[in-house]
Parts: C-alpha cells; structure tokens; sequence
C-alpha cells in the first residue's frame, strides 16, 4: 500500500491520503482519544505518541501533532497506523449516526431561504476547497447577520483559518447573500 502525504496550510497537520476510501459518507473530527468511543481508527492513531486530531474526509486522513513532535519521527508510525488499519476488518467508525458535518448542513424544512442559501453555497462551494487543505467546516448558525461556523480537521487551529473564514468565506457569502454581514468561528 502506498500512502501520499500532503502539507497543509497547518505546519502541526499532515493529510494522509491512502487511495482508498476512508468514509463512504461526511467526515469525522477527533480532537482527543476520549472523543473516539465509536472510531477504532481515531483509537488506533491516538496510540501513537504526538497525536493530537485525528480528522477522516472521503479519500483522507488529516492527523494534528502536538508542538513538541517532529513530523520526521512521527510520519512512520502514522504511516504503519494506516496500513494496519486498512488491513485489520475494522470500521472506520463503528455507530452509523451521521456526524456534525452533514447534520450541519442537511436541508431542513424549517430553514429559512437565507439558511438554505448559506448551507448551500457552503456545501457545494466552500467544503470541496477546505476539503483540499484537509478539512471540513460546519455549519452552526446564522443570527443577526452573522453566520457562525465552525472548522474542522487541518483548519482547527490553522494559523490561516481566520483569513479563510474573513477574506474568503466571508467575502463570498456576502457577494451572493446581501444578509450575511459577517462571518465567526465557533470553538468547540
């Protein structure tokens, strides 16, 4: 099995793209190894020593080191995490709940058209970019003229994140939605 690796816009984010599926549908963000109950692949790379995300897109995998790791030490026993991953008979997540990612943006009647706009516009404009960089955005809520996202995966904690959420998606939602005044991250 050979498995690219990528930059991403995080120097503590390495996307790992192993060519083959990792989720069938959405994504899932692991920010802890408590927060992995229902992944034994989250489990499995939260062994490993300077892990601290675990992020799985359709086709990626995108893992967050602490400061204190060096890429160069931790690369192959990721690498060996991935392989045996994709050789044991493990599910990438075990419960079939849909996660945040798609309930944050599955239509909903209850949506106002403004809503159904921003949700659009997030999945099929704003999602596929951030996807490239090895993560996700979620959408939470938009009140008094501000959308509340949050991101996920290689953006979580991106140096960049802010400019992204300001200078790109902000921008954009505003272009083609005259209620969006702003755009805010949403920790958590």
């Amino acid at each position: 099995m050979f498995i690219q690796t990528e930059q991403t816009p995080n120097p503590q984010t390495l996307k790992f793209l192993p060519g083959k599926v990792v989720m069938a549908e959405g994504t899932a963000f692991y920010q802890n190894v408590k927060e992995a109950t229902d992944s034994p692949f989250a489990r499995r790379l939260f062994n490993i020593d300077g892990v601290e995300g675990v992020f799985f897109g359709s086709d990626f995998i995108t893992i967050t080191k602490n400061d204190n790791y060096d890429w160069q030490v931790m690369k192959p026993s990721i690498l060996g995490g991935i392989i045996d991953h994709f050789n044991s008979k493990d599910q990438t997540i075990e419960k079939t709940s849909s996660n945040d990612s798609e309930k944050s943006l599955k239509k909903n009647e209850e949506d106002s058209d403004i809503v159904k706009q921003i949700k659009e516009l997030l999945d099929t404009r704003v999602r596929p970019a951030v996807a490239m960089d090895g993560g996700d955005i979620i959408y939470n809520n938009f009140e008094d003229g501000i959308v509340y996202l949050k991101m996920q995966g290689a953006c979580s904690g991106c140096p960049s994140s802010t400019a992204t959420l300001k200078m790109g998606i902000e921008n954009m939602l505003k272009h083609y939605i005259p209620e969006v005044q702003e755009v805010r991250p949403v920790d958590a």
